[in-house]
């Protein structure tokens, strides 16, 4: 009888335990979530983080205020990187689901599916290309090149979806007009790409910049040799995405005295700056290293170049990390990119008059979400 007593006990004592320590968790949450101030970015994943919203009944009634505040909870949750660890961690290894959302890693590399191919994306792609060379590059030299996504490299082989590049590229090569394909899908590999990042590798990519300065007329030969850099950890835009502990990349960067001495001028904002700008490694966003980040129209002068020759690129993120290499071959890069500047504005801020060629140069992805070209 003692003996029932006392496992009755026991068992009273455990379950007043659980409901103490459930109560716990659920209030103690509550309180952290109270209490604590708000986050106002998230650097894991690149991006602000939503804040509490403006109340009026006008939003209530519409739903848009209770929307806003399930966006703002999720997004201020205690704990919330550590949740989503344990989320994918469960997924990839527990699970052994092939993607979490989109994302999948094999052998330490970070990739993100891109499916299925957006024919008419890529065809409004091809008729901006035109649109811009009609308005203002009439009897230019003017090129055009597709930088592949690192999915291109990977995903069939491990049965991932992906686009399919042979239709991308004969869409492109059948409705741009009056411009010289340049492809420099042959010249890149894998390993010339961030493991945790969707941009290429500047110490990777000489042999492309060398070629695209070739078949623009540029001299390869020009300039002085690099000094290579590196900059150390670089979390890529796709490592908090995938929310795992990985190991994150270097961006190794070169340099020489043409770029050390070279100054960048935004169109915009009226304001001068360094090829590499190293207080915004370790940001938000430490890929904005290279040129200051996303900018709607910058240029880059090179005061040893002799020739007074330009080179206008219309680009994409991508541009920022390859556009110093081509700095040796020209008095100066300027950088376009249409997802910030309507093409009706161009003619504001670029004379198009003088001695130029001109190169549009964009990844797969941005073609195959092309409606944010402007």
């Amino acid at each position: 009888m003692a003996n029932t007593r006392e496992e009755y006990m026991k068992e009273k004592i455990s379950d007043i335990a659980v409901v103490i320590g459930f109560i716990f968790i659920i209030y103690g949450f509550m309180l952290a979530n109270l209490f604590l101030p708000d986050a106002d970015i998230s650097y894991s994943e690149r991006r602000e983080l939503a804040k509490f919203p403006e109340f009026t009944l006008s939003r209530l009634f519409s739903g848009e205020w209770l929307d806003k505040c399930e966006d703002y909870f999720l997004d201020q949750f205690v704990f919330r990187d550590e949740l989503r660890g344990m989320k994918a961690f469960t997924g990839y290894y527990l699970l052994l689901q092939k993607d979490n959302n989109g994302i999948y890693v094999i052998d330490g590399i970070i990739y993100k599916t891109e499916y299925p191919l957006n024919e008419k994306s890529v065809l409004n792609a091809a008729s901006k290309l035109n649109e811009v060379y009609d308005k203002y590059l009439k009897g230019k030299k003017v090129g055009y090149s597709i930088i592949p996504d690192k999915n291109y490299f990977t995903a069939s082989k491990h049965w991932y979806l992906s686009l399919d590049y042979e239709k991308m590229l004969q869409i492109m090569n059948q409705n741009v007009k009056s411009m010289q394909y340049i492809d420099i899908f042959p010249c890149l590999e894998l390993e010339d790409y961030y493991k945790t990042d969707i941009h290429w590798r500047q110490d990777k990519i000489l042999d492309v910049a060398d070629m695209l300065v070739e078949k623009m007329g540029g001299d390869i030969t020009a300039g002085e040799p690099y000094v290579e850099k590196s900059l150390y950890p670089f979390y890529g835009s796709y490592y908090g995405q995938a929310a795992l502990k990985l190991k994150p990349d270097s961006i190794v960067y070169l340099t020489n005295d043409i770029l050390d001495n070279a100054v960048v001028y935004d169109h915009i904002d009226k304001t001068y700056s360094k090829v590499y700008v190293e207080d915004r490694f370790g940001t938000v966003d430490s890929y904005d290293f290279f040129l200051s980040g996303a900018k709607s129209i910058i240029s880059i002068t090179n005061p040893a170049h002799i020739a007074k020759k330009e080179l206008i690129v219309f680009c994409d993120s991508f541009g920022s990390s390859i556009a110093p290499l081509l700095l040796k071959s020209y008095s100066k890069v300027t950088l376009v990119d249409l997802r910030y500047m309507h093409t009706d504005l161009l003619g504001d801020y670029i004379d198009f008059s003088g001695d130029c060629d001109v190169l549009f140069l964009y990844n797969t992805l941005i073609l195959n979400n092309s409606y944010m070209l402007k």
